[in-house]
């Protein structure tokens, strides 16, 4: 009895210290599946998502999130940066704006922005940032700008906008209360809970990484996000391909 239950206290311990040894493997195959380079690094460069979300991309492709708005200066910042990298991207790469749904300013931006996809005018929407912009600035960095003081003031204004750029008034304004425009401010919504956005520009790519400008050091008398936006292209360069040639990682 006493040698039968000595073999058993042996057989258990072997076991626990193979449960460590593994636990210990896995960990240590777990940080081996992340994105990270000599310059990269996670926690530092980027954060994961934990738990990762489910995308819409297909199969081969990678998806990339921009939580925004159009009245946000550093997005303005971000945004030639963003239009020269959309040209030159990888084919594998599948990129999406998110407008943020935090308060009415941004629930109107948003608003605007999808309705001027919705009537196919994608080249108004950089109008847009850049006319908000302007205003902004003009207004000593008030970002509320074309945007009054009730919803009916809002629409007279962002209709005001468009018709200036060859909108006719009714069909921004059925573009404006379609249920298309209705069901993708829910989207936005439900999507920048689920990733818990709480600035921006924020990038999420693959559901399982966020970035954006603020996660670099700026240097000493610049403006904030300015010195990160070249970087941030560049991380998402990175963090795309790595996904794209790890397609079973995570």
């Amino acid at each position: 009895m006493k040698r039968t239950h000595a073999g058993r206290a042996l057989l258990a311990c072997a076991a626990l210290l193979l449960g460590v040894w593994a636990g210990g493997a896995r960990t240590r195959a777990a940080a081996s599946e992340l994105p990270s380079s000599a310059r990269w690094k996670a926690g530092v460069n980027y954060k994961l998502l934990s738990p990762a979300q489910p995308t819409n991309a297909p199969p081969g492709k990678v998806q990339v999130l921009e939580f925004f708005y159009l009245a946000c200066p550093y997005c303005h910042a971000l945004e030639p940066y963003i239009q020269a990298w959309r040209k030159s991207k990888p084919a594998y790469v599948q990129f999406e704006r998110v407008p943020v749904m935090w308060a009415p300013l941004h629930v109107a931006d948003a608003r605007l922005y999808y309705t001027l996809r919705a009537l196919g005018r994608h080249d108004l929407i950089e109008t847009a940032f850049n006319t908000l912009h302007r205003l902004e600035q003009a207004s000593g960095g008030d970002e509320d700008v074309m945007v009054g003081s009730t919803p009916a003031k809002t629409l007279a204004l962002q209709e005001a906008f468009a018709e200036r750029h060859g909108v006719a008034p009714a069909a921004f304004l059925s573009a404006y209360r379609s249920f298309d425009v209705h069901l993708e401010l829910a989207r936005a919504r439900e999507l920048g809970k689920v990733f818990q956005v709480m600035h921006t520009p924020t990038i999420i790519v693959a559901g399982r990484f966020v970035t954006g400008p603020s996660n670099f050091h700026f240097r000493a008398g610049r403006p904030p996000y300015v010195s990160g936006d070249k970087r941030t292209i560049e991380l998402i360069n990175f963090l795309t391909r790595w996904v794209h040639d790890h397609p079973h990682a995570g």
